[in-house]
C-alpha cells in the first residue's frame, strides 16, 4: 500500500509498437505504489489504444518482433501540461523512431528536461532524448542499437554489462531493455521523493507454460522494484530454464484472444524447494493453471502456504489451484468469469468482478479477474505483506 501527502503525477509517453512490457510495467507498478499515471500518444485521444510490440531475443542475430497486447490510453495529448506533472516515463520499442521527430513531442520532453525534473527512458526511449537534445554531457545507456545516435547526440555512452544495467545521471535515469525494470522502476520511486519500507520478502511465483504474459511479468517486476526476494518456479523446469507465455487481450470478441507472448525465465527449480522459505505466494492466470491444478506437488504447495495463513495472490484463471488443492470452501473471491463454475463448485462465496479490475481481500487472500486490474492486486498484496511505498 502506499501512503502520500499530496499524490505524484507521472507522465507516460507511448506510440504505436512501444515494447509491450515497456509500457505496461510501469504503468501498472507505479499505480500500484500511489502513483497517479497518464498514458498519452499524439494524436490519439483517451480511451484510444496504441498497438504494441513483443520483442526478445529468439537465438537469432537481432530481436525478434511480434504483435502485443493493445495499451489502452488514459488521457488525451493536445489537453496535458507538463507542468502538472513530477516526472516522464518514456518506454523503448519502435514508437520513438517516430515521436523523435514529432515537433510536439519533443517540445514536451524539453519542458521536463529543462524543469530537471525526473525522466525514466528506456531502450529505443532515448532517441526521443536525443533529438531533444537533453543527453548533451549525461551519461545514459540505451540498448546497445541506438549508441552511435546518443554519442552523436553528445552523451556520455556507458556500455550495458548486462541488458539489465541502469544508468543515472542527476534527474535522468536510462535502461538498456526491460530486464532492468526493477531498478530502473526503484530508482524512479526515487527520484520522485518515494520510500520503501518493509521490502525484506521472500515471495514464490508458480508458473506454467502459457501463463498469461502481464500476469506474471508486471507483479514479478513490481514486487522486485520494491526491493523483494521473488523466485519463479515451474514443476519439472529448472532456473534458467523458460516458460513461453500468452497475450490474452480484449479486442471485442465474445472472449479474450490470444497471442504469443515473451519468453519467461525461470530463477528457482521447483523440485525441492522449501515452502518454509517464503513469505508468500503468487498464482498467475493464462492457460498455465489447467494443467498446474492437476499436479500433486503443485496442490501440495498451495495447501501449504494457505494452511499456514501466508498471504497468496491469484488472478484470473490461477483459482483453477486454488479450487483444485479445495482451499475455497468460506471464502469470498472473485476470478475471471469464464472460471466462475470452478470457483462456486469449490465451496467460496462469488465476487462479481465489476468491473474487470476490481480486486478483493479475504484474510490472507488476494484475488482479481485479469490484467487490468494489476494496480489494485498489487497494493492491496503489498498490504498484507507490510510493504509500503511513501511520499
Amino acid at each position: 500500500m502506499a501512503s502520500a501527502k499530496a499524490q505524484k503525477r507521472v507522465l507516460l509517453l507511448c506510440g504505436d509498437y512501444m515494447e509491450d512490457y515497456e509500457a505496461m510495467v510501469p504503468f501498472q507498478a507505479l499505480l500500484a505504489f500511489g502513483v497517479s499515471v497518464d498514458a498519452v500518444c499524439p494524436g490519439k485521444k483517451a480511451g484510444e489504444v496504441c498497438r504494441t510490440a513483443v520483442q526478445q531475443r529468439s537465438g537469432h542475430q537481432t530481436y525478434s518482433e511480434s504483435r502485443g497486447h493493445n495499451f489502452a490510453l488514459n488521457a488525451t495529448f493536445d489537453e496535458i501540461e507538463s507542468t502538472k506533472y513530477d516526472g516522464l516515463v518514456i518506454p523503448g520499442g519502435r514508437a520513438p523512431e517516430y515521436l523523435a521527430v514529432d515537433a510536439s513531442v519533443i517540445d514536451l520532453v524539453r519542458d521536463f528536461s529543462n524543469s530537471r525534473k525526473p525522466i525514466a527512458s528506456i531502450c529505443h526511449g532515448q532517441l526521443i532524448l536525443a533529438a531533444a537534445g537533453s543527453l548533451e554531457g549525461r551519461k545514459c545507456t540505451a540498448f546497445p542499437f541506438v549508441k552511435h545516435v546518443l554519442i552523436a547526440a553528445g552523451a556520455h555512452w556507458v556500455e550495458p554489462e548486462t541488458m539489465a544495467a541502469c544508468v543515472v545521471d542527476g534527474n535522468i535515469i536510462t535502461a538498456a531493455m526491460y530486464k532492468g525494470h526493477p531498478e530502473f522502476i526503484r530508482h524512479f520511486v526515487k527520484a520522485l521523493g518515494g520510500t520503501i519500507s518493509g521490502s525484506d520478502r521472500r515471495i514464490l511465483f508458480l508458473c506454467g507454460d502459457y501463463m498469461e504474459d502481464y500476469e506474471v511479468t508486471v507483479p514479478f517486476q513490481s514486487l522486485q522494484a520494491l526491493g523483494c526476494h521473488v523466485d519463479a518456479v515451474c514443476p519439472k523446469k529448472k532456473a534458467g530454464d523458460t516458460c513461453p507465455t500468452a497475450i490474452h487481450d480484449f479486442e471485442g470478441d465474445q472472449t479474450y484472444s490470444e497471442k504469443p507472448g515473451h519468453n519467461f525465465i525461470l530463477t528457482a527449480k521447483f523440485e525441492g524447494l522449501e515452502a518454509s522459505k517464503y513469505d508468500a505466494l503468487v498464482i498467475p492466470g493464462g492457460r498455465a493453471p489447467a494443467y498446474l491444478a492437476l499436479d500433486d506437488s503443485v496442490i501440495a504447495l498451495v495447501k501449504d502456504f494457505m494452511e499456514t495463513k501466508k498471504p497468496v495472490a491469484s488472478i484470473c484463471h490461477g483459482q483453477q489451484i486454488l479450487a483444485a488443492a479445495n482451499v475455497l470452501k468460506g471464502r469470498k473471491c472473485t476470478a475471471h468469469p469464464a472460471v466462475k463454475l470452478n470457483v462456486v463448485l469449490s465451496g467460496a462465496t462469488w465476487l462479481e468482478p465489476d468491473p474487470i479490475d476490481r480486486c478483493f481481500t479475504d484474510g490472507n487472500l488476494v484475488t482479481g479477474a485479469a490484467w487490468p486490474g494489476h494496480p489494485e492486486f498489487i497494493s492491496q498484496f503489498m498490504t498484507l505483506l507490510g510493504v509500503r511505498v511513501s511520499f
